[in-house]
This record gives structure tokens, C-alpha cells and sequence, in this order.
């Protein structure tokens, strides 16, 4: 009779786990929190509408529990403030997935003041949340979960800016991994191609990518969030490195 153990490896369960997720009010991020909340895991999340704050924060607490708050990363001292006042709220952080991020233009269609707060939003909130998140998850050890795009390796003439800061993003990734790994904080990137987001809006409305996914042109938000669920559930000794989840039919 086969043994399970060697037919599979050991699964970590998420239960109990103290999560935030950041930009984790709608999108992927809600689909993240969401999915890690219903395995038993205690989430805290932020975003920037107060509207969209409510409505994820009761979902979660429909499947699991969880809290949350409106703040805008992009500002000085934010995702510091943030990290802390989310591990305060989880009694400690186990794992931290950094996820907010605005779209952007091509360089040349952005004015100075738009180009600074993209950078802001989506790179330097990267940075300075993971690093608050490495002093909340201390000595315990944990996890931290960035989601790029694969903007950092298709590149287009509009993607200018996007596609620079994710592949910021991509090199953080590997350099923080080898970093943290003796540590005992495993470091994931995440990297979705074209997923249902309102950040296709309004090229794309919600009944377009609803038809786009049908036609599996387009990733739902929810298949992200399994790809998180599948990183956080290895064993300890494994770390998935990068993870790159597209549409089976590619329009690029």
C-alpha cells in the first residue's frame, strides 16, 4: 500500500496565519484575501476607497476574519504606518503580500506629477512595505508575496513606465529572496499576465473582460489568488520563486 507521504509533500495549513494584503480592497487583492481568509488565516488589508474598504472587509468576514483601512501608499511614511498598525491589529504578521499597484501611461503620456505618484504607488510602496513587513514578521520567520505582471518581460510602446517599474520589482524579488532566506522569510513573486482588474478601465469594461475571460483571453482575479494560496502552502524548506500565470489564448 503506498504511504501518502510518498506520493506527496507535506502541506503547511493556512490556519490561524496573520496576513495583510495591501491594495487588498478590490481585484487581486480582494481575490487573495478572500481565498486566504477562507482557510482560516486572519487578514487585514487597505486600500484607497472607503466604498470598496467596507465591501471587502464584510466579504471576509463572511468566510473568515478580517479588518481593514483606507490609506494611500504613495504617501511618505505611509506603508511604514500601515505594516504596523495591521500587525498590531493580527497580534503579529506571518505573511505580507504587497499587491497595490495604479496603472500608468507610456512615459511620454504622463505628466511629471503622474509619473511621481505611479513610481511612489508602485515601487517605493513595494519597497518600504516590505521592508516594515521584514521587522513585523522578526525572528519567527514568514513570508512575503510580491505581485508583478508580466509587463516586466512583454514589452509595448505604452508600457514604458509599467513595464520599468515591474521589472524593478522582478530584480527586487530575486535579490530580497537571497537576502531573507537565512532569515527564515521566503520571498515570492507573483507575476499575472492580463487579468479582470478596474485597472482596464474604461478600455475594458466589466462585461468585456467578463466575454474575455469566457473566451479564456483573460485571467480572473481568483486565479491569481490560488497561485498565493499554492506559494504559502509548501513546506517550509521550499520556496517558489516566481510564479507566471497567463491566459491560455495570449493577445499579445
Amino acid at each position: 500500500m503506498l504511504d501518502l507521504a510518498d506520493a506527496h509533500t507535506a502541506v503547511s495549513s493556512l490556519s490561524g496565519k496573520r496576513i495583510l494584503v495591501t491594495g487588498g480592497t478590490t481585484g487581486i487583492g480582494r481575490a487573495i484575501a478572500v481565498l486566504l481568509a477562507s482557510e482560516g488565516a486572519r487578514l487585514h488589508v487597505c486600500g484607497r476607497t472607503p466604498e470598496h474598504l467596507a465591501d471587502a472587509v464584510g466579504r471576509l468576514n463572511e468566510v473568515g476574519a478580517g479588518a481593514g483601512t483606507t490609506v494611500d501608499l504613495a504617501e511618505q511614511g505611509a506603508p511604514e504606518r500601515y505594516v504596523k498598525a495591521a500587525s498590531e491589529w493580527l497580534g503579529g504578521l506571518d505573511v505580507a503580500v504587497i499587491n497595490a499597484a495604479i496603472p500608468a501611461e507610456g512615459l511620454s503620456d504622463m505628466s511629471d506629477s503622474d509619473l511621481r505618484y505611479a513610481i511612489a504607488t508602485n515601487f517605493t510602496a513595494y519597497l518600504t512595505s516590505a521592508h516594515a513587513a521584514v521587522e513585523a514578521i522578526g525572528e519567527a520567520g514568514g513570508d512575503i508575496v510580491l505581485i508583478g505582471s508580466v509587463s516586466s518581460h512583454i514589452l509595448g510602446p505604452g508600457s514604458t513606465v509599467y513595464a520599468g517599474i515591474k521589472a524593478g520589482i522582478a530584480g527586487f524579488a530575486e535579490a530580497l529572496r537571497r537576502e531573507l532566506g537565512p532569515k527564515n522569510i521566503r520571498v515570492t513573486l507573483v507575476e499575472p499576465a492580463l487579468t479582470q482588474s478596474d485597472m482596464h478601465y474604461p478600455d475594458k469594461d466589466a462585461d468585456a473582460q467578463k466575454e474575455m475571460v469566457r473566451k479564456d483571453k483573460m485571467l480572473r482575479s481568483e486565479d491569481i489568488a490560488v497561485a498565493v494560496h499554492y506559494a504559502l502552502t509548501q513546506p517550509r524548506r521550499a520556496v517558489v520563486q516566481t510564479v507566471v500565470v497567463a491566459p491560455c489564448i495570449s493577445e499579445e
